[in-house]
């Protein structure tokens, strides 16, 4: 069965049975290319179960192309595999991790997006200067510290690093950006709005220096955005 991608917000919240979550997931990873965020097999989702329990995250080095909802390899929390065939993303230890220690989230997506990748090159944060950062990000994109892959060194400067942010992204030097969400959908939607902001305010660094938004005001858009903006759930 191949993955059909579709349009993702906020994220459903509940999932009701492991395939749903495989074929989400699928999805999902399958989003990445569809926004322009990966390249050849980079790149990964991963959805944690309901109960904490285990997730589900991409197999490595495998196309994109030939991805189906059966290859998803659901791995225990630190990093084993329970359910699959295929090796699990050579992220899973970082992403292990992060499920153990931040307990808000429930989906990590990890890309080499272009732009934001270059910020991470140049070992910088992506200051807050647009609205659409203040809203999704609540201040500036943080830079991590260069940490090898490979085993739970990522997963570790990710969350010391956003630890001390509102952010839902992190730029991790020289890599790529490390994006978390209480779903798979909300993680891939941050990936997507980072991108989009790095490219937006680079250019802007083109024309001259730069002002930050003040604090007052990226707090009052922040909370506008997360409690007051969009339709709630009844």
């Amino acid at each position: 069965m191949r993955c059909e991608t579709y349009a993702t917000g906020q994220g459903r919240k509940e999932m009701h049975s492991k395939k749903e979550i495989r074929e989400n997931l699928c999805a999902m990873n399958l989003l990445l290319v569809t926004e322009g965020l990966v390249k050849w097999t980079s790149g990964n989702v991963s959805q944690l179960l309901e109960d904490r329990s285990a997730f589900y995250i991409k197999p490595s080095g495998v196309p994109y192309s030939q991805l189906t909802p059966e290859q998803m390899v659901l791995c225990d929390l630190d990093g084993n595999v329970i359910e699959g065939t295929l090796q699990p993303s050579s992220d899973t230890a970082a992403h292990a991790f992060i499920y153990r220690h931040m307990p808000e989230v429930g989906g990590i997506t990890h890309t080499h997006s272009q732009y934001a990748s270059a910020w991470s090159a140049a070992g910088k944060a992506i200051p807050c200067v647009l609205t659409a950062m203040a809203d999704e990000f609540g201040g500036e994109i943080p830079i991590g510290p260069f940490a090898l892959i490979g085993n739970d060194e990522i997963g570790r400067a990710v969350v010391a690093t956003l630890s001390t942010s509102r952010s839902s992204a992190v730029l991790m030097a020289k890599h790529g950006v490390f994006a978390v969400g209480t779903t798979a959908e909300a993680s891939v939607k941050s990936a997507v709005m980072c991108e989009d902001v790095a490219k937006t305010v680079w250019l802007a660094t083109q024309l001259g220096d730069l002002v930050p938004i003040s604090q007052s005001d990226i707090d009052y858009l922040y909370n506008r955005y997360h409690n007051i903006y969009g339709q709630k759930e009844k």
